[in-house]
């Protein structure tokens, strides 16, 4: 049995025991320890303000990096441009609890801004800006370990120093796994040069959370303006219909990987692949249709639609959705709660609280 010790969402916390379990190396949230009626947002981003600068050792690579413009406010530059114009719920701690507080937000995972993984600049730069990363989530989250948890950064260009480097983020206070892009500097995750990292994920107990980077979308798509609204979500549709596809997940199958976005456009395209897969030779009752595959993956939940949500419920379980709000950027949805606020209350509980927990529970259980 779990002690009960209740997070207070709109006052200030008072407690000692916070709301993760270590056991076996394994960090688990333990949402039974915090408000019954806060939600646990896994798909924010956080950026420390004082980044490493790596274009004097690196100076032929695009690097980010931030420029104050108040205490508040800064712009995020890459490769020396702006990129887009960020403010202190970036970096500052205490704002992010203000906010969280106010939306009935019980627990953030902190993960980095895609912007910064940069898996085409060098491997060596690209692993110390991951480094560095994790070290600011890491302080956050020793310092407000009730209310923070982090997805690390990686530079999976070098499978195996993003090996190294993910261990010592699973080593870390509430750290629960990583967050990666949908493809490496042109290489798909269901490349065989990943298989090594998935299974160290699956071996550590690590989420992954696969999400879509600007910088890997189609000149056509932002030529139209539609970067956002079709770019990213083809973008992870196309990198975990190659998963589901190529037998990646086959040799994979007990990693957890999370899509960004609802799976983004995977559960429009979910008939057409098992239509493929049908016509290329596979039994309506294999265990290889991408549809049973596809039940493997896990999503978040930040779809915009509720008929964008039952669709990914259908494709991936609700016991394989958490809960995403893109805090605190635009892409926000307004209330954040705005989908799964009227979920019956049975799939609320596992979409915005426990299945996280079991997750982590699940991998020394």
């Amino acid at each position: 049995m779990h002690t009960h010790i209740e997070l207070c969402i709109h006052n200030a916390y008072i407690g000692r025991n916070p709301p993760f379990n270590v056991m076996h190396g394994v960090t688990t949230i333990d949402a039974h320890r915090s408000a019954g009626t806060g939600l646990v947002d896994v798909h924010t981003h956080a950026i420390d303000p004082d980044l490493p600068d790596l274009r004097q050792v690196y100076p032929d690579d695009r690097w980010p990096s931030v420029q104050r413009t108040s205490e508040t406010e800064a712009r995020l530059m890459f490769g020396g441009i702006p990129y887009r114009r960020i403010d202190q719920r970036c970096w500052s701690a205490d704002a992010r609890l203000a906010n969280m507080d106010r939306e009935g937000v019980a627990v953030q995972v902190l993960s980095p801004i895609p912007v910064t993984f940069c898996y085409q600049a060098s491997a060596a730069g690209a692993a110390e800006l991951a480094s560095a990363q994790n070290e600011f989530f890491a302080g956050i989250v020793r310092a407000h370990s009730t209310r923070f948890a982090a997805l690390g950064a990686v530079a999976l260009q070098d499978p195996d120093g993003a090996v190294d480097e993910m261990r010592r983020c699973m080593r870390r206070q509430g750290f629960l796994g990583v967050e990666i892009g949908t493809q490496v500097g042109g290489t798909e995750l269901a490349d065989p040069s990943l298989d090594r990292f998935f299974a160290v994920a699956f071996e550590l107990g690590a989420l992954v959370l696969v999400h879509p980077s600007d910088q890997d979308l189609s000149p056509r798509l932002t030529g139209l303006g539609l970067g956002f609204g079709a770019g990213m979500p083809i973008e992870t549709a196309l990198a975990a219909a190659a998963l589901i596809t190529s037998g990646a997940l086959s040799r994979r199958p007990a990693v957890r990987i999370c899509l960004a976005h609802g799976g983004g456009a995977l559960p429009a395209l979910i008939g057409r692949l098992d239509k493929g897969a049908i016509i290329a030779g596979t039994t309506a009752d294999s265990p290889n249709l991408p549809s049973r595959l596809a039940r493997q993956l896990w999503c978040d939940s930040l779809t915009y639609h509720r008929s964008a949500l039952l669709a990914a419920i259908d494709v991936f379980g609700a016991d394989h959705i958490v809960f995403g709000s893109d805090y605190p950027f635009p892409a926000m949805p307004q209330p954040i709660d705005d989908i799964v606020g009227d979920l019956p209350a049975d799939v609320w509980q596992q979409i915005c609280r426990t299945n996280l927990e079991e997750t982590w529970r699940s991998s020394w259980v």
